[in-house]
């Protein structure tokens, strides 16, 4: 019998969690295309079109009023994380719909890359109202108290640390594997460090993220400055932000190079092997690319809420270099040109490196599912 997995990420942003769910079906289906993967939205399914306004509401509010929403995010789920918190009004609003998603898809597997299906689903295994096995797939480097975890089957964590979090709630440690956020088969892993070597001129992406924002915008008086050109090639993902990129080629300037929203993976998986740094903010997947492609990382700006405690973390971490907003372009240069100072960073990334599960999560899941 054909098996199915149910992926449940959370609004139609193209977030982490979408690329996240978008990778491991990529990655399950080259393994077997005869497992039937299926992503769903759990707001469309229960609310149709008040989806769009939702998710709108959603990135003007942070935009608008960042502070606001770093303090109530901070106090609704990350406040006392280790205690076991229920949302009620999301129970209400979505309780219902899950379990009549469940019932209509009967999937043999289901995976979360968002914490409120995980929720739902941890509540629903609690009251004996669900059998079927639920894998959490963390699209962060921490975990909020939002996150269903007590009665959730298995767990795909960023990090060492993220790990001994979950065993101190209970969980088992054959629970959890340590994947790093999953990342597409396509761009391919950088097995060993090649070494720092000090060039005359060095090869930047620049990354904001799929709505073009957060360090292009902080970079952008910086790298229009034509003093750098000799030591600097920059390679500015816009992303979906058409304003940005053709302000930045009204320029016409050869040592900074715009692109509209890549979509094909190989194509980002080339640009990435032409890289000597990164400059990007601290959302999961990008970060989690480089890692794998062990680019050393800039972090300039970070988004109120969930990208402020993943700078903290992977700062923690030592996985990334915090440079502040004034003379980004002198700072980027010095540590570049810094021997020691790269290869203390290469010795983290490769710790980092080392705790990490030698299976690939679409494998994992397949043994999995196929057992």
């Amino acid at each position: 019998m054909k098996k199915s997995i149910l992926f449940l990420p959370f609004l139609q942003i193209p977030s982490g969690h979408h690329h996240a769910a978008n990778a491991l079906i990529e990655g399950i289906q080259q393994i077997n295309p005869t497992i039937h993967c299926e992503k769903v939205d759990i707001l469309t399914y229960s609310y149709g079109k008040m989806e769009a306004i939702v998710s709108k509401v959603y990135l003007n509010w942070i935009h608008a009023f960042p502070q606001i929403y770093n303090k109530i995010y901070q106090f609704s789920v990350y406040r006392r994380i280790e205690d076991n918190k229920r949302y009620q009004i999301y129970e209400w609003l979505f309780l219902p719909f899950m379990k009549k998603l469940i019932e209509e898809k009967q999937p043999d597997l289901i995976i979360c890359t968002h914490s409120l299906p995980a929720y739902m689903l941890n509540l629903l295994k609690t009251n004996n109202e669900l059998k079927i096995p639920v894998i959490n797939v963390y699209t962060d480097y921490f975990i909020h108290s939002f996150w269903g975890v007590e009665h959730i089957d298995y767990h795909f964590v960023s990090s060492i640390a993220m790990k001994e979090f979950l065993i101190k709630k209970g969980i088992q440690k054959e629970r959890i594997f340590i994947t790093g956020i999953p990342i597409n088969p396509k761009i391919s892993k950088q097995i060993r460090n090649k070494g720092h070597l000090k060039k005359s001129k060095y090869s930047i992406l620049v990354s904001g993220g799929n709505l073009g924002i957060g360090a292009i915008e902080c970079l952008f008086n910086t790298i229009s400055d034509t003093k750098y050109e000799q030591q600097l090639q920059f390679y500015v993902l816009c992303g979906k932000n058409l304003k940005l990129y053709k302000k930045l080629k009204k320029l016409n300037n050869d040592y900074l190079i715009p692109f509209t929203y890549i979509a094909c993976r190989e194509q980002m998986n080339q640009l990435y092997n032409q890289m000597d740094a990164i400059i990007t903010k601290p959302g999961g997947v990008t970060i989690s690319e480089s890692l794998f492609k062990r680019i050393p990382i800039f972090v300039v700006y970070a988004l109120p809420g969930q990208e402020e405690i993943n700078l903290m973390q992977l700062k923690d971490l030592g996985l990334v270099f915090h440079i502040e907003k004034a003379e980004i372009v002198d700072q980027l240069i010095a540590k570049l040109n810094d021997e020691n100072t790269l290869q203390v960073y290469q010795a983290q990334v490769d710790r980092f490196h080392s705790h990490l599960d030698q299976q690939e999560p679409s494998e994992i899941i397949m043994e999995y599912i196929l057992s």
